[in-house]
């Protein structure tokens, strides 16, 4: 059944907050799952099940896919559009109030995201199943256009900020297609795109709390130099700020937009080694 049927059929109303908009297009969704390359023994998780097009294309080429819905008035829309699929099972929970035993025991082991993330969760969600869940080996995820060009921009280029950085530290990301607005109903007011992450271990900071809190004093003020986001936010003078530079070979006016992410590994070092952050 088509999902405008389905809908309708049941009666089912959008709700704003949860950004619901859906995709029916087959080959596009099939666009979509080919950029995760899975395998028939894989687990794939999905966040957002929406009217559960994606999920029906999923169950295709995996073991086993687990959704989870924060919208539980779209379970009589689920119950015909996934009718006679028997190797996917929709959690109608929160997945961000999820504890991560709780996931792990539905999940069941190494998993693969592929997900139609909505756009008001989808940073939070990103760096969430990066930091929290090891036993995630990629992510395939459709967001926002803006977000995918902030997630994988370079280094010194206007989208590039702590979210880029953050998201390289666990992985290599790749910008994949662009997805226009005309392919979801109802039809959002942005574009989107299809963003794979493939996790990989790259860096190794004396202490990922320090590199984390380097990335956030770098981007304090983003037109700031680092000089000044480091004096401002942790209390060093200029002068401690202008030797911690010195030492790593920087330019004393240099701002945190143009630091790669073993630039701020190099810097989470020294302040870690100086005792200015742990």
């Amino acid at each position: 059944m088509e999902i405008k049927q389905a809908i309708i059929k049941n009666n089912f109303h959008f709700n704003k907050k949860y950004g619901q908009n859906f995709i029916e297009n087959r080959s596009l969704l099939c666009k979509i799952a080919d950029c995760a390359d899975i395998q028939k023994t894989d687990t794939v998780l999905e966040i957002g099940v929406g009217a559960g097009t994606l999920t029906r294309v999923l169950s295709e080429r995996a073991k086993r896919v687990v959704g989870y819905e924060i919208d539980k008035n779209l379970a009589p829309v689920l119950s015909e559009t996934l009718a006679g699929v028997n190797n996917a099972e929709v959690v109608f929970r929160d997945f961000m109030n999820e504890s991560i035993d709780e996931a792990n025991k539905i999940i069941g082991g190494e998993f693969i995201v592929v997900a139609n993330l909505p756009y008001y969760i989808t940073s939070p969600v990103t760096m969430r199943i990066l930091e929290e869940y090891p036993n995630c080996k990629r992510l395939v995820i459709m967001v926002q256009k803006e977000v995918a060009d902030r997630f994988t921009a370079e280094c010194g280029t206007k989208n590039y900020g702590s979210i880029t950085a953050a998201i390289d530290y666990y992985c290599d990301a790749k910008y994949m297609f662009t997805v226009t607005r005309e392919n979801f109903y109802p039809v959002p007011n942005v574009d989107s795109a299809v963003v794979r992450m493939d996790r990989v271990s790259k860096y190794a900071p004396l202490s990922e709390r320090a590199f984390k809190d380097t990335l956030r004093v770098a981007f304090t003020l983003r037109r700031k130099t680092l000089v000044n986001n480091l004096m401002r936010t942790l209390s060093m003078s200029r002068t401690q700020s202008e030797e911690v530079l010195s030492e790593l070979g920087y330019d004393l006016n240099i701002r945190g937009e143009v630091l790669s992410t073993q630039d701020f590994v190099n810097l989470s070092d020294i302040l870690y080694k100086k005792n200015i952050l742990k």
